[in-house]
């Protein structure tokens, strides 16, 4: 059995910054991630970030995530990739399948879950055919395997998942036909949905997909209108040739883990669905359990990389190399730059969401949980 004082469960921008953070304190960190190369979505990521400097402003997700990784190897911070972890108990037992084939067992001291989150899916009359993926899938195709997924395509969603990875169909050459939104209003920020619609890319509110067209793969696409109600509008069908429809329509926090594990949960809508209850240390319900990055409620890679340093704070804290005062004064400062994010018509709704699981007394009663 190995032993690790802070086992860190994904690798990407929330995982990474944890551990960066707890090994600079002193803390022996293990990041255990199930792709071949940790970084997650970061490098996924050509667009450059906006914001403010200290949040990567003009920064390349692709660059952020290779100076992450340059961080990790300068501080000896032990990573296992290929390892999917299958099961934790609540003494913080860890089984961990490693390469699709060798068991092992980690004995941590404490544990931080940075699991990410996962695309949701869209059910409708030949969804199931060869031409249909999620927009994730086609980012990764075109930013990671350098292959487009299709000719002409259909995005299902206008969130800033829909509009950059739209964006970046345009660049990787592929047309996009069309991008339909079934509420009525779209829902990117204005700076990715100006890219976008200056590419003369159209865009339907209230408009959904009907069906799929094809028969071995997609061939096409029926759009129809919605009524104030979201029902679909008789008559108002319309054909789109396309030969690949992609799915932008939200993430649900990746929280197996936690669930296994007895934390308490509450369904927070706004932020993917079932969240972990944590405090502002990050510590779910469950002792020495800490979530950081969008299982703790899916925001921006911004966000989960603030999330993770508060995490990593404060496990390291809990190991004992740093005084309650100096852990309060380091996640005060992180406080102050995610109090930053959640900011503006956007991110003042993330902020009330998170209120309603945050916990200024440092703890949280399960009959919260829902």
């Amino acid at each position: 059995m190995k032993k690790a004082e802070l086992v860190i469960v994904g690798g990407g921008p929330a995982g990474l910054s944890c551990a960066i953070e707890a090994a600079r304190l002193g803390a022996k960190v293990l990041v255990i991630d199930e792709n071949e190369r940790p970084g997650g979505q970061l490098f996924k990521q050509i667009h450059k970030f906006f914001g403010s400097r200290e949040h990567q402003a003009g920064v390349r997700g692709i660059d952020i995530g290779t100076k992450l990784l340059e961080e990790t190897a300068i501080l000896g911070i032990e990573v296992w990739l290929n390892s999917e972890v299958v099961g934790i108990s609540k003494d913080k037992h860890i089984w961990v399948v490693k390469d699709g084939k060798t068991s092992l067992k980690v004995e941590a001291d404490k544990i931080v879950l940075s699991t990410g989150a996962i695309e949701n899916s869209l059910n409708f009359p030949g969804w199931t055919l060869p031409g249909v993926m999620g927009a994730g899938a086609a980012q990764t195709m075109i930013n990671i395997h350098r292959v487009t997924p299709g000719d002409r395509v259909l995005m299902i969603g206008s969130g800033n998942v829909g509009v950059i990875v739209s964006y970046q169909l345009l660049q990787a050459g592929a047309e996009v036909a069309a991008i339909i939104e079934a509420a009525p209003r779209l829902g990117g920020y204005g700076v990715h949905t100006a890219k976008v619609r200056r590419a003369g890319v159209p865009f339907y509110i209230s408009h959904t997909i009907k069906r799929a067209l094809g028969t071995d793969r997609v061939e096409g696409a029926e759009i129809v209108a919605l009524d104030a109600k979201w029902q679909p509008i008789p008559g108002s069908e319309f054909i789109l040739d396309v030969d690949t429809i992609c799915v932008a329509t939200g993430l649900t926090p990746l929280a197996e883990l936690a669930w296994t594990l007895g934390c308490c949960f509450q369904f927070v809508p706004s932020l993917g669905g079932f969240v972990p209850d944590h405090d502002q240390y990050m510590e779910t319900t469950v002792p020495g359990i800490y979530v950081a990055g969008d299982i703790a409620g899916v925001e921006e890679a911004s966000t989960a990389m603030e999330e993770g340093r508060l995490a990593g704070i404060s496990a390291a804290a809990a190991l004992g190399y740093l005084s309650g005062e100096e852990r309060e004064r380091r996640c005060g400062e992180v406080w102050d730059r995610l109090n930053s994010l959640r900011s503006g018509p956007y991110g003042e709704g993330r902020r009330k969401a998170k209120e309603l699981i945050l916990s200024t007394e440092g703890g949280i009663a399960c009959d919260r949980a829902i």
